[in-house]
């Protein structure tokens, strides 16, 4: 009974190694997938800045950077930069604020390689920054920049 049982046992083990394969025991897909092409999609990024200021910091410039990259092999038909503030100090202060973000921004784009893309500019000030039930938005110290792209 004992010899039977390892003679079934080794039989098994070599029906089983003689399906092993080095990739194991999962099937392995030979011809590689087919990818859709990369479309050139409209995007949205955000620059944020500290409070009162119009200073690129170095995340912001690598957020730039990135938004060169990711519109890489699109043409890009228009940038939009709005410029936005909070609600502290006077509502002139900040729109003169939130306008010197979107001309910080904008120069920014083009040194990053939008220079021969029109980037139209918006300031909006604290418009909004206060919420219906008072509280201040602290996140609208931020310059929000709309990519429009198609592809070539």
């Amino acid at each position: 009974m004992k010899t039977t049982k390892i003679i079934v046992l080794t039989g098994a083990l070599v029906a089983l190694a003689g399906c092993a394969t080095s990739e194991g025991p999962w099937r392995v897909v030979r011809k590689p997938v087919a990818a859709a092409p990369a479309g050139c999609a409209d995007f949205q990024s955000s620059v944020y800045f500290e409070q009162d200021s119009a200073d690129l910091s170095p995340e912001a410039r690598m957020l730039l950077a990135n938004a060169r990259t990711q519109a890489r092999g699109c043409v890009v038909k228009s940038v939009r930069v709005v410029g936005l503030a909070d609600a502290v100090g006077t509502s002139e202060a900040n729109l003169a604020l939130s306008k010197r973000r979107a001309e910080t921004v904008s120069t920014a784009l083009a040194k990053h390689g939008f220079g021969k893309v029109e980037i139209d500019q918006a300031a909006v000030g604290d418009a909004g920054a206060v919420a219906a039930s008072g509280a201040a938005a602290p996140l609208r110290r931020r310059a929000d920049i709309l990519f429009d792209l198609e592809n070539k």
